[in-house]
């Protein structure tokens, strides 16, 4: 079970930290991922984080504003969210999944958390 964490409310151009933590050792040999889903859209792919060695893939819309990375000793994943824009308001969820960090589809990943909303004013 994955449970997501530090979303909230925060103007455009502030910054956020989510957390996704396991109730057990679920992260050792996969690969998390963050999504994101706005009202009315689809789930979106945001970044992925190897758990072995910590490196990362990011989606375009969100290259050089967020950061993922992980905490082996917590057993938890990070996405560090800053310069926040009013189009990155959703609700974000982590997942894990077995194919790698080129993985962005929403199907290939499995365990997902129940989501943490991300409201971003202007």
């Amino acid at each position: 079970q994955l449970v997501e964490s530090g979303g909230g409310l925060v103007q455009a151009g502030g910054s956020l930290r989510l957390s996704c933590t396991a109730s057990e050792r679920t992260f050792s040999t996969y690969v998390t991922g963050w999504f994101r889903q706005a009202p009315g859209k689809g789930r979106e792919f945001v970044a992925a984080i190897a758990w072995s060695n910590g490196n990362t893939n990011h989606a375009d819309s969100v290259k050089g504003r967020f950061t993922g990375s992980r905490d082996s000793a917590k057993n938890t994943v990070y996405l560090q969210m800053n310069s926040l824009k009013p189009e990155d308001t959703a609700v974000y969820y982590c997942a894990i999944t077995t194919w790698g960090l080129s993985a962005t589809a929403a199907g290939l990943y499995k365990y997902w958390g129940p989501g943490t909303q991300v409201t971003v004013s202007s």
